[in-house]
């Protein structure tokens, strides 16, 4: 309904001209709300992977923005209390930035997509203000610090090879922040492996123990904005003694400041407060210390002073872990054959593999269907390239150690029990087989052992072939898993 104030009846001219506006007003009202929710989903684009977006967000239609109140569209009630459940935080976030303080949010379920019925669902999260908190403005030191994200945690942190080093280390600092070797500790590597997550986890684990201890994450590109917002208000001495009442200080992507000398110049003063009190820095990158870009020097040799802890690509066995753990989380059930399939296929992230999960959940849900490795093959080809796969040592080590339940650590260990031993001479034995690797290739892999000491497995196990069955049918199972 739009209200047309000032026509009078009896002016047939102005009435016209009155309507005119009013439709004018409403078309303008629509493309506006366009145009504002197309700035949520770029925000939602930029923090959720490819496949969470387009399953959750992209579908979405907004219908109305009025009186505070945003409407938008989803296709079913299960896509609006699978968002309420798991990304209700962030999408707050994205309409309090862009729609306004005390915006509420409600659902309009489609119920017939022929007819446009619907019904209404109200939000539970964005109808308080806790989950749209603005960013911490740093003016004082009793200002109340923003709370880090309560799932990040050591639990819900899938331990592996590529992330030992830096778990391990993050466990230490938690137990005693900034009384440890590794101050500040800088934590890199690519996208979507876990940075972030294990940063968290360290703060909420010294919240945990220590509930008085003042723990913030900022993302390199918030500490920007409000260096020069203090800048602009000549609140500098503000902006810094608030940052030097912080006990526990994350900074996310310190890559970003590359080039911003004020924003370094200040954040360098920052770090050595920080430092010299004795309280614990923990940065992460993209990159390691060495290849950042336009960074001082003198802030370059500060990120080294502590420890600079790689969080490498998730291999095969952590991404089936993640899946079993992300699985068990959700109360997903999928097969052995589905899980071997999406951990063998995306590699890179893990964020691509929680939101292959969502796609996939919400694949079945809508369309009725269930998850099988056709389904899967679906949904991932929308995410990653599905390339013909060529056996890899790492496949082998991964297989192996899943069959034989021993952790792939053991196998490239000085472990000698007669168990490990024989997985590794089997490990040696298949990636002789299956790979275009050589036997030095092979003994490096394995623990940085010989090519006699390869070749030495490979004639044990041809050796037991001969007259053990159980051997060779356990090789043939092997064999189908890595071929599969």
């Amino acid at each position: 309904m739009i209200w047309i104030f000032g026509c009078k009846k009896k002016n047939l001219v102005s009435s016209k001209k009155c309507i005119t506006f009013a439709l004018a007003f409403e078309k303008n009202m629509t493309t506006n709300i366009q145009q504002l929710w197309a700035q949520c989903q770029t925000i939602l684009a930029d923090n959720l992977t490819t496949s969470a977006y387009r399953t959750w967000f992209a579908p979405i239609v907004p219908l109305q923005f009025a009186e505070g109140v945003l409407v938008l569209q989803v296709n079913s009630q299960f896509v609006a209390e699978y968002i309420e459940e798991n990304y209700i935080p962030l999408l707050s976030s994205a309409i309090l930035r862009v729609f306004g303080q005390g915006t509420r949010l409600e659902y309009r379920v489609l119920i017939d997509s022929t007819s446009g019925a619907g019904t209404m669902l109200p939000s539970a999260g964005s109808a308080n203000a806790q989950t749209v908190r603005p960013i911490v403005q740093p003016v004082a030191t009793e200002t109340e610090l923003p709370p880090l994200n309560d799932s990040y945690t050591f639990d819900s942190f899938v331990a592996g090879e590529p992330n030992k080093l830096a778990r391990t280390a993050g466990l230490a600092i938690a137990k005693q922040p900034g009384y440890t070797a590794f101050n500040p500790l800088f934590i890199y590597g690519g996208s979507g492996v876990g940075k972030t997550h294990l940063a968290c986890a360290i703060g909420n684990q010294v919240r945990a123990l220590d509930p008085q201890a003042r723990v913030l994450y900022v993302s390199a590109n918030t500490f920007k904005l409000q260096y020069q917002d203090a800048r602009k208000e000549n609140r500098i001495p503000d902006f810094l003694n608030f940052y030097q009442s912080i006990d526990v200080l994350i900074v996310d992507d310190i890559q970003y400041f590359a080039g911003l000398k004020g924003t370094q110049d200040t954040f360098f003063h920052i770090f050595n407060y920080l430092q010299q009190s004795r309280k614990q820095l923990i940065l992460t990158s993209d990159r390691p210390p060495i290849d950042l870009k336009d960074i001082e020097e003198r802030l370059l040799t500060r990120f080294k002073w502590g420890l600079a802890a790689e969080i490498a690509r998730p291999d095969y066995q952590l991404r089936r872990n993640i899946l079993l753990s992300k699985m068990r989380r959700d109360g997903i059930v999928l097969s052995d054959e589905v899980v071997d399939f999406i951990a063998k296929n995306v590699r890179d992230s893990v964020r691509d593999l929680e939101g292959i999960l969502a796609s996939l959940l919400a694949h079945s849900t809508l369309t009725d269907k269930e998850i099988d490795v056709q389904l899967a093959e679906q949904v991932v080809s929308h995410i990653v390239a599905i390339q013909p796969h060529h056996t890899t040592i790492d496949d082998v080590l991964g297989v192996v150690a899943q069959h034989y339940n021993i952790p792939e650590r053991a196998l490239v260990a000085q472990n000698r029990s007669k168990e490990i031993s024989q997985a590794r001479h089997i490990a040696a034995y298949l990636s002789k087989q299956l790979t275009d690797s050589s036997l030095s290739e092979i003994g490096f892999r394995l623990g940085r052992r010989t090519h006699a000491t390869v070749l030495h497995s490979i004639a044990h196990v041809r050796e037991q072939m001969e007259f053990d069955p159980v051997l060779r049918q356990h090789l043939a199972q092997l064999q189908s898993a890595l071929h599969h």
